[in-house]
């Protein structure tokens, strides 16, 4: 969706793509680019006014070419993408090279997907450069002032993340009173928060913060872990205390409602 201001200028020649997942954030891209190219790989709303490229997986060759024929010279990756369900039968040279990496963890998938379009030519943009406010600054703090419990248990919680970091799992974990209650894996976060929930009272010692960030070495051109007001909330229903996330490193969506929820449940949010 384009604001009217942006409907009355000219197509500019050379434009970016927003290779368009499930959520806001593509939403939020394309209403910050001059005339993006929306392309889609699954039955996802398009906002009104952008132009669509419907592709398939297989045919990334097809996608490759009428991106170039848009004057598209960057791509931007934003949204929940699935591991996509690849029909050999119908796959290009492009789609076999990029089927060869399912087999591995996100990072070795998403950097083989940044091969491949790179490959063709195309710059890859992250979505903090397009938007620069969807981030953080460092020492932001929302909502009441963390305990010394809570600093303790963010600071078990990173450490927890940072020694499986090699193995890539996942981008978030809980901590209350110095016990790990969930470690995020492939089921994502709100699986995690989900778990969490159901800690019984006797093994909780404290509230607990998730702390959530990238994983060292992770391409945050692509992949930026992202939480938003959803997220605060399923963090609340799961008796959480606090959330603690790396300034400049992880999307906040919606900013402003994230910072409410946080203050009417008590919790404290902090960039560090």
């Amino acid at each position: 969706m384009t604001s009217p201001e942006r409907r009355t200028e000219t197509r500019p020649v050379k434009r970016t793509a927003i290779i368009a997942g499930s959520g806001s954030l593509p939403v939020t891209l394309a209403n910050a680019l001059v005339h993006p190219v929306y392309v889609t790989f699954s039955d996802i709303p398009v906002p009104e006014g952008a132009e669509h490229v419907a592709a398939r997986v297989e045919k990334l060759g097809k996608l490759f070419k009428d991106l170039k024929a848009r004057d598209v010279v960057a791509v931007t990756f934003a949204g929940a993408m699935a591991r996509p369900k690849i029909n050999p039968v119908l796959m290009d040279r492009h789609a076999l090279k990029l089927a060869m990496s399912l087999g591995k963890g996100d990072d070795g998938l998403l950097r083989e997907v940044i091969s491949v379009f790179e490959t063709q030519g195309f710059m890859i943009r992250s979505a903090t450069e397009i938007c620069p406010d969807l981030v953080l600054e460092k020492g932001t703090i929302w909502g009441r002032k963390p305990t010394a419990q809570d600093e303790a248990d963010a600071a078990r919680a990173k450490a927890v993340l940072d020694a499986l970091s090699p193995l890539d799992v996942g981008q978030g974990a809980v901590c209350a009173g110095g016990q790990m209650l969930g470690i995020e894996t492939v089921q994502g976060t709100d699986a995690m928060l989900a778990y969490v929930a159901q800690t019984p009272d006797p093994l909780r010692r404290a509230p607990g913060v998730f702390v959530k960030g990238p994983k060292r070495g992770q391409d945050l051109r692509i992949d930026m872990p992202t939480i938003g007001p959803d997220t605060i909330t399923a963090a609340h229903n799961a008796g959480i205390g606090g959330v603690v996330i790396p300034a400049g490193q992880v999307i906040v969506l919606d900013a402003d409602a994230v910072k409410a929820r946080i203050a009417e449940a008590g919790m404290f949010l902090k960039a560090l």
